[in-house]
């Protein structure tokens, strides 16, 4: 199994628990906040990851941390200690990004990306999530991303399905035609 399957299926048992014992909002949060901090300090996050400090001392450090932190959501540090007790703490941020997904997915929230040639108002991209919205029967949330290389138009990413409005493709497709026609 890959460790992002593992990730998963981390992440959907904490949600699952977490969806009858606690508030997800805060699981999240909490699973995100311990993430970020071992991600970001670069000793722990060596340490954490070294295969060769054994699983009881990660468990101690990890422990130590949650005592530290006080009031992380008891379902979270169950699933901290469960995964230092396994050696599986490097699958850490990939749990965090797995859950943030299912909980989104709970929520009926889905993720995309707008690319335009130049900044787009926000206004617009507003408009934008509105409209995909409707069109796929969930709240949209879209980050903007600049490439001057489309020349112009947007091209918009909803999971797998893009949404390819750009000048470079128009023109791709034009150059295609014409050359069929030649031919």
């Amino acid at each position: 199994m890959t460790s992002r399957a593992a990730a998963k299926r981390y992440a959907r048992a904490l949600f699952d628990v977490a969806l009858k014992e606690a508030d997800v909002e805060k699981a999240q949060d909490d699973l995100q906040q311990f993430a970020d901090l071992v991600s970001h300090h670069e000793g722990l996050s060596h340490t954490l990851g070294n295969p060769a400090v054994p699983a009881a001392k990660k468990r101690a450090v990890v422990q130590a941390l949650l005592d530290r932190a006080r009031g992380t959501a008891p379902v979270v540090a169950k699933l901290i200690l469960l995964l230092a007790d396994r050696d599986r703490l490097a699958l850490l941020p990939d749990v965090a990004t797995a859950y943030r997904e299912r909980l989104m997915d709970h929520h009926k929230v889905i993720r995309g990306e707008v690319t335009t040639a130049v900044p787009i108002a926000p206004e617009k991209v507003r408009a934008l999530e509105e409209g995909l919205g409707q069109a796929t029967g969930r709240r949209v949330v879209l980050d903007s991303r600049v490439d001057p290389s489309i020349i112009g138009g947007v091209i918009t990413r909803i999971g797998s399905t893009v949404y390819d409005g750009s000048i470079t493709t128009q023109l791709q497709r034009m150059k295609e035609a014409l050359t069929e026609v030649a031919q």
